[in-house]
């Protein structure tokens, strides 16, 4: 599938002409050899668009990164030609303070079981926002189109690869994913008697209060088990009661 009729991501460096990132190429390598950078990103003409920006939000990979151990050299060409895909993470936090977590439906095919925020692909003709809402809707239920954000906000960009280590198989997916958070004038409470989670997709829903979500990052950086889940910079933008 082309650049045409999926969004993929290209990387822009030095002021040049942005270049299509091939699935065996980590977009953070592509910015030094730290598994750390701070960027810029947007969406133009379908293509999220991401350049080196010292002010910018942070771009993570985890040390253990598939790609950054796999020599792109040693994979099919198709599989080099395949390109990174986009998704979305809405951190949905409530008047009182409260995050929006969703635990995958078990029997998905990529990271069953595991508590993330809600969120999907990016799809063409979508800013980052509309796809976040439009997944909130499909995964919970909870259309939150009618309610005015007044300034939703890219917290960081994770690179995220399945499966998560070369230990457990060659990789099968990449993305960077793109959390956005979107501040809501209800409370957890409000928001929870619209809760409609789509059992296809979800199997539970919580509302995490700072100090949970503290705990759920405060795994170091490179343990065998950590998920792709909310990056350690959102904490910092989450208040604790």
């Amino acid at each position: 599938m082309d650049g045409f009729r999926k969004v993929l991501v290209w990387v822009c460096r030095d002021g040049a002409a942005p270049q299509r990132v091939h699935f065996f190429q980590s977009v953070t390598g592509h910015f030094g050899t730290t598994d750390l950078v701070r960027v810029s990103c947007q969406v133009e003409r379908n293509r999220l668009v991401v350049s080196e920006d010292p002010t910018g939000v942070p771009l993570k990979r985890p040390t253990f990164c598939p790609i950054k151990h796999q020599s792109s050299t040693a994979a099919p060409l198709e599989a080099q030609q395949r390109g990174v895909d986009v998704g979305v993470a809405v951190i949905l936090q409530s008047s009182n303070h409260r995050v929006l977590l969703t635990r995958r439906a078990k029997h998905l095919r990529i990271f069953p079981n595991l508590w993330v925020p809600p969120g999907g692909h990016l799809e063409p003709n979508e800013t980052l926002v509309e796809a976040g809402l439009r997944e909130l809707k499909e995964e919970t239920g909870l259309d939150m189109e009618a309610e005015k954000f007044p300034s939703p906000k890219i917290l960081g960009v994770w690179e995220s690869v399945y499966p998560l280590m070369l230990s457990r198989g060659y990789p099968q997916r990449h993305h960077l994913v793109v959390y956005i958070l979107l501040r809501s004038t209800r409370t957890h409470m409000q928001l929870q008697e619209c809760l409609r989670p789509s059992p296809a997709e979800v199997s539970a829903c919580l509302w995490a209060d700072g100090r949970l979500v503290s705990a759920v990052v405060a795994a170091a950086d490179g343990a065998a088990d950590e998920p792709h889940g909310l990056p350690t910079s959102v904490r910092c933008h989450l208040r604790v009661d």
